[in-house]
């Protein structure tokens, strides 16, 4: 077992949440008769608006994340420090979608659902930068 084992199961993980919310979008799409892509009468009462945001946003938040962990992992940055990062990151990604799917008041922007985005933003910043550091050590 590598040192990245549970960063590397992590990703993983973290690649899942987007697929298991399309096999939740696609057929709701689908029942509410509409095509791929945005959804008519885009707003948080509707739910098949907030099912493909939930999707939208975690297909968004992936690639800037998973670039960042697998740099990490080639420029040597701490395993531990590393792991926390990943793993904070897939519970916040698994929470926040949670409350999306949920709705009312916290999935229109309310305090919980904007304090989730921005510690998946942060988590991703703090990544960012120690990987920068790491590679210029």
């Amino acid at each position: 077992m590598t040192d990245y084992a549970a960063s590397v199961v992590g990703l993983l993980v973290l690649a899942l949440i987007p697929l298991v919310l399309a096999g939740i979008s696609g057929p709701a799409k689908g029942a509410a008769g509409l095509l791929g892509g945005p959804v008519p009468n885009a707003t948080h009462e509707n739910r098949v608006h907030r099912i493909d945001r939930a999707h939208m946003n975690a297909v968004e938040s992936f690639a800037p994340f998973a670039v960042s962990a697998l740099l990490a992992m080639s420029v040597g940055l701490g395993a531990t420090f590393l792991a926390v990062l990943v793993w904070a990151e897939v519970a916040v990604r698994l929470i926040y979608s949670a409350v999306y799917l949920r709705g009312g008041a916290a999935a229109r922007g309310g305090s919980l659902r904007t304090a989730l985005y921005l510690l998946g933003w942060a988590a991703t910043l703090v990544l960012m930068v120690a990987t920068g550091w790491a590679a210029l050590r």
